[in-house]
């Protein structure tokens, strides 16, 4: 068991009244962390020092970032140990993820470290006489982090690294589910020599999660807000920074299409297939959900996934012998039950898995699925993907759109310019011809439409994101007013 503080200021503080709250191992329901439970008047504290350092660290020099994000990049990397056990013990994860996770993570600071003298501005032709007018970019203030469980490392770096590359301060908002994980990466940038109070971290109960994010939102030092996680939280927290008229960047649900058409590689597909639908036990929010499958190849594609979808079973993370490993909590296995219970009372077929009583859920496959079952358009967040067969593209197209999200999709099809055309009909913010759903890059544009969300997080769209776009004049020779 870990315990663990509030990172203010660059030191370690206990909450008000020394409170806490534990996270229990999933799997063992042992404690795997007890943490500090910040307060709303705690959480003010961390967000006054990110006001107190943001002055200087706004007017620092871009090659004084670039240096401090690349030595992050690398302490973290120093931590992979520590960050494969905290997930293990607090979300059950793999190594493997845990792994993939700190190095995106630092490849996410290297990049952002890339960007740092990237911020430019421009020179705008202007009507008036002598005027030199420009449009330049500056650090908006103090940027509110709040980070998910399910990629950790990744999602909370991500929320971060692009405020700090543009000389924001930052206050990271640990999730209830791994507050260790998250500590561990402010840790990482307080080892890399970030100033005191530049980066800041609180982790806080389940219980006081609306009062301790309302009253950061709250603080006028806070300019703006980045959220991950579920289309359900999101609206909260836009709807609260509304009423402050403060700008979000969400990133939501997901419902993730894979398009298999008639002329398709069965075999890539497959293996796309299995790796969005079941990698980190489907707990991704680009996981594939749905197999958008061609009539015509359906019968061929369900035979070859459910072989490789047979061997990707469960198993305890720390052992290291399974490709999968716990799903986070008791409550997302018995909404995954729900929905295959429900699947298959309305004529769905069970081609591998099914329902669970434990955490460790083996890879399901539920094929023959249609809109009357709750699977066809509930996110199911976990190792349970669903086939929906259709006639033809046109409909595979209807169906894939058939959704309230939209953050990532795949087509797969021999014919790449139909697959293009398809790609851009489909309603989401990332879409991969002959890939899996499941990708990410650090200088990509990352991001959603519909209820999966707005705004992008990675390379250059993170500047306009975390930055404020001023028009400055200079007159350059004598005014001529009309009165």
């Amino acid at each position: 068991m870990h315990s663990t503080g509030l990172l203010i200021a660059n030191q370690v503080v206990e909450a008000t009244g020394a409170a806490t709250f534990e996270r229990l191992n999933p799997l063992t329901e042992a404690v795997a962390t007890r943490a500090a439970a910040a307060s709303p008047d705690d959480a003010l504290r961390a967000v006054e020092a990110a006001a107190d350092a943001f002055d200087s660290w706004s007017e620092s020099a871009p090659n004084l970032r670039r240096s401090l994000l690349l030595k992050a990049a690398d302490c973290l990397q120093a931590r992979e140990a520590d960050f494969v056990e905290a997930m293990a013990e607090e979300i059950g994860a793999t190594a493997g993820w845990a792994r993939f996770n700190v190095t995106l993570a630092a490849n996410m600071l290297r990049e952002a470290a890339s960007i740092t003298t990237q911020i430019v501005g421009q020179v705008i032709p202007s009507d008036k006489p002598g005027c030199l007018a420009m449009g330049i970019r500056q650090a908006a203030g103090v940027v509110f982090g709040m980070a998910p469980w399910n990629a950790p490392v990744i999602l909370g770096v991500r929320a971060v690294a692009w405020p700090l590359a543009c000389g924001n301060s930052v206050v990271l908002k640990a999730s209830e589910l791994c507050p260790r994980t998250h500590l561990l990466i402010g840790e990482a940038l307080w080892e890399a020599g970030f100033p005191v109070g530049v980066v800041n971290v609180i982790s806080h109960s389940a219980a006081d999660a609306a009062q301790v994010v309302e009253a950061v939102i709250g603080h006028p030092a806070v300019r703006r807000i980045n959220f991950t996680g579920s289309t359900r939280v999101g609206r909260i927290i836009a709807q609260t920074a509304a009423g402050y008229l403060k700008p979000v960047l969400l990133e939501l649900g997901g419902k993730a299409p894979l398009l298999v058409l008639d002329d398709a590689d069965l075999d890539e597909a497959v293996k796309a297939a299995a790796f969005g639908a079941f990698m980190n036990q489907g707990q991704i929010c680009m996981s594939t959900e749905r197999l958008v499958v061609a009539e015509g190849v359906a019968d061929a594609f369900v035979e070859k996934l459910a072989s490789k979808a047979v061997t990707l079973t469960a198993g305890d993370p720390r052992e290291g012998s399974s490709p999968l490993g716990a799903v986070v909590d008791q409550r997302s296995v018995l909404h995954m039950n729900a929905l295959i219970d429900d699947a298959l009372s309305k004529g769905a077929v069970l081609r591998c898995g099914g329902i669970q009583d434990g955490l460790l859920m083996d890879a399901t496959i539920l094929d023959r699925v249609v809109p009357t079952m709750r699977i066809y358009a509930e996110e199911s967040f976990g190792p349970v993907v669903c086939v929906i067969r259709v006639a033809d593209e046109q409909e595979a197209v209807r169906v894939a759109n058939d959704t309230e999200y939209g953050l990532s999709a795949a087509v797969f099809s021999r014919d790449i310019a139909r697959a293009l055309r398809v790609a851009k009909r489909i309603e989401s913010g990332i879409c991969h011809i002959n890939g899996a759903t499941v990708h990410d890059e650090a200088q990509m544009p990352f991001g959603g439409t519909k209820s999966s969300g707005y705004g992008r997080f990675g390379g250059q769209a993170g500047i306009a994101e975390f930055t404020e776009l001023r028009w400055i004049t200079v007159q350059t020779q004598a005014g001529h007013f009309p009165i």
